[in-house]
């Protein structure tokens, strides 16, 4: 078997044990849970007033089997990534615009920093105020919430770039825009994608406190409405819908960022390389040593085959080339005396 195939095996099963011990670690924790509501511990915290995962489980299916659920989702859902694609397209935009224009950066950067401390959440009344509309405030909120992020990161992500790339671009007659879109957009996708996953994580956050304070859909608002009713296992619905959902949403902006950067190195291609040359080192280690013993041989052979040279005599296999080129010119010139 090949080193790189082997090594990627090895990264197959490194994976599977991976997942397997997430699971396991989740399995750990809900039965750790089920142990502490059943039983009523009361160890400074009060677990006996907490649901347990079965009562958990039964309200879950009991809002599958009706249609308020999946209209919560779909509205928050539709919230998240509307603010967040605004976001991610004024944020990357901004990001590369103030970190190749110093001129930008001047005008622009001074009240993005000064708005960029204040919590997006803080930004509700604002909404409430600027907006008509309790929606259109609720996605400027999320829009606010990633938007700093990705346009944080996509600056450092620009200003890292080697200029020595942009310099051979322009060495070869490419423009602005070439060198844009084939060099600076390129080389600054896995800073950008990093400012996006944080963007996500904290997006959420924000639409689901906008929710609570002034949805009337969605899972935020549903759960602070089971809050607000004491259905405490309403409460945890909600709450494990939207772990859920940021998950996967972080978990597709990480799958599309791998696939949109498979020109990088990835640690497995690096350990499989590695390997590579180690085995190519130990090959070239064992042709030397092929090579040393046939020459071995061959000085044997040869010495045998002069066995009558002289006592002290150096054998003819080590003589040098200048004594051999003497020991020619000799024979010449006792050929030509003996022909006079």
């Amino acid at each position: 078997m090949r080193p790189g195939r082997r090594v990627r095996g090895r990264a197959t099963a490194a994976g599977l044990r991976r997942w397997a011990v997430r699971l396991g670690s989740l399995v750990v924790v809900v039965a750790l849970w089920q142990w502490l509501t059943t039983a009523d511990v009361r160890a400074g915290l009060r677990f006996d007033r907490l649901p347990s995962p079965v009562e958990v489980a039964s309200e879950f299916s009991r809002q599958l089997a009706g249609g308020l659920y999946y209209l919560d989702l779909a509205q928050s859902m539709i919230r998240i990534l509307t603010g967040f694609a605004l976001a991610s397209v004024a944020g990357i935009a901004l990001g590369v615009l103030v970190a190749r224009s110093r001129w930008a950066a001047d005008v622009l950067l001074p009240p993005v920093e000064v708005v960029r401390p204040i919590p997006a959440i803080a930004l509700v009344p604002i909404a409430i105020l600027v907006f008509p509309t309790d929606e259109q405030g609720i996605v400027f909120i999320t829009f606010a919430a990633a938007f700093f992020p990705i346009m944080v990161s996509t600056r450092h992500a620009v200003r890292a770039l080697p200029t020595l790339w942009e310099d051979a671009v322009r060495t070869m007659g490419g423009g602005r825009a070439h060198v844009l879109w084939h060099v600076v957009l390129p080389g600054t996708l896995p800073g950008v994608f990093g400012g996006l996953s944080v963007g996500m994580g904290v997006a959420w956050i924000c639409v689901i406190s906008a929710e609570m304070i002034s949805g009337e859909f969605g899972v935020g608002y549903r759960t602070w409405h089971a809050y607000t009713v004491v259905d405490y296992p309403a409460v945890l619905v909600g709450m494990a819908s939207i772990g859920v959902l940021g998950w996967l949403t972080s978990a597709s902006i990480e799958l599309l960022g791998r696939r949109l950067t498979r020109w990088l190195p990835r640690a497995e291609e690096r350990a499989g390389g590695k390997a590579g040359e180690r085995a190519g080192d130990k090959a070239e280690e064992r042709t030397d040593v092929r090579a040393g013993d046939r020459e071995t041989h061959e000085r044997a052979t040869f010495e045998q085959a002069a066995g009558g040279r002289a006592p002290g005599e150096r054998p003819a296999f080590d003589r040098t080339v200048g004594e051999r080129e003497a020991g020619g010119r000799e024979a010449g010139q006792g050929v030509e005396e003996a022909a006079r």
